[in-house]
């Protein structure tokens, strides 16, 4: 059940895999805010974290031989800015690509597995090769790149090795895109996860289906109307039917969609109705859930709407980028979400409190798995390695 977190960030992997039954023999994060996030919820004794060994420092300073026993499993998100839609796109000429500290874990630890995940822009065309490089290291990660061998010399060296004959993988390697929304996570949020097993196991695993769907949401909106029964929305309230949706929806009535039994996806409204509207209510008690004034609608930046699963948060290069992380109005006016709201919109638990300025917090957030995404796969891996995780 041992685990080791590589670049922790806010939590939300390392959260994920707690709830899914693996205890972090070590939890490692540069970040200072970051790791002032983790001790404060030290301090407050918060369920999962207040037994995690914390290390404030570079990845590429610790020494895994200090710790104790065998480790299961080693996960992690690489610092996604090189990769990043919305960063400079280096990649691996970014001094921030982390990837071969990944596989330096994995190879001085020998985990029975180990889940990595990343932005959605690593499986950009420009990047492919970059990415394949990347499988072909963690299937191998004995074949270690020689001193000043370029990436590509040493990826070609992987794929002879790959391909011969006799050569056995060291790890089975999958990867997927996968949609938060789609593990009733009330956000658009599309992470790739590259989960691998030792292949002495002989596990045989895959990706976990998803629980939600955007279908069974317009169901439950505009054929059965139970989502707005369920907010008690007045019919006067309730937005009209637009667009291409108005045939998405008719077809609907008359298929059998929804025998495959999914949940509707989670919107805004589901995540944050009960908490009170910051503008409103400024003297709030409730930890992080305070305004910031300033929110603009840029051209692309909209914001999220209440009744759809929010857009992606972002972290952005230098704080939070215009127009995103908003919550856009029926009325057309726009505000931020708090940080609180934004932690709901990532399923952190209400009680994980997130040190630092609104900008510092928000990008700890913009930069975090969702936590219940991660437990989804967590739990998976868990099952097909024997663990009891009750």
């Amino acid at each position: 059940m041992k685990s080791v977190e590589l670049f922790a960030g806010a939590g939300g992997l390392a959260i994920g895999m707690a709830k899914a039954g693996f205890r972090h023999a070590a939890v490692i994060e540069w970040n200072s805010d970051a790791c002032e996030t983790f001790r404060e919820n030290k301090r407050h004794h918060t369920h999962h974290v207040e037994a995690w060994p914390l290390h404030e420092g570079d990845v590429r300073d610790f020494d895994y031989r200090t710790l104790n026993g065998d480790v299961m499993v080693v996960s992690g998100g690489p610092p996604c800015q090189p990769f990043s839609m919305g960063g400079k796109h280096r990649g691996h000429m970014d001094e921030r690509d982390m990837f071969p500290e990944a596989v330096r874990a994995v190879r001085e630890l020998r985990p029975k597995a180990f889940i990595f995940e990343n932005v959605k822009g690593l499986k950009r065309e420009t990047f492919a090769t970059y990415f394949e490089y990347i499988r072909l290291q963690l299937t191998h990660p004995g074949l270690l790149r020689r001193t000043d061998e370029p990436w590509r010399d040493h990826c070609r060296r992987l794929e002879k090795h790959h391909t011969a004959r006799r050569a056995s993988s060291e790890y089975n390697v999958v990867s997927e895109l996968l949609n938060a929304a789609n593990y009733g996570v009330p956000q658009r949020r599309e992470r790739v996860f590259i989960v691998g097993f030792r292949s002495d196991l002989g596990v045989g695993w895959s990706f976990p289906k998803g629980t939600h769907s955007e279908e069974a949401l317009l169901r439950s909106k505009w054929i059965a109307g139970d989502y707005w029964d369920r907010h008690e929305v007045p019919k006067k309230q309730r937005p009209l039917l637009e667009g291409r949706r108005v045939a998405r929806v008719d077809r609907l009535r008359h298929s059998d969609l929804f025998a495959e039994g999914r949940a509707p996806w989670f919107t805004v409204r589901d995540a944050i109705s009960d908490l009170p509207d910051p503008e409103r209510f400024p003297d709030n008690t409730i930890p992080n859930h305070r305004h910031n004034p300033g929110a603009r609608i840029y051209k692309g930046h909209t914001g999220s709407r209440l009744d759809e699963p929010a857009k992606t948060l972002k972290a952005g290069d230098h704080g939070v980028p215009g127009g995103e992380n908003m919550l856009a109005r029926a009325d057309g006016s726009v505000r931020y979400f708090t940080v609180r709201e934004a932690a709901r919109l990532q399923t952190f638990p209400d009680d994980y409190i997130f040190r630092g300025a609104w900008t510092e917090a928000m990008r700890q957030l913009g930069n975090a798995v969702p936590v219940r995404l991660a437990e989804v796969v967590a739990r998976s891996v868990a099952a097909s390695l024997s663990i009891d995780t009750e």
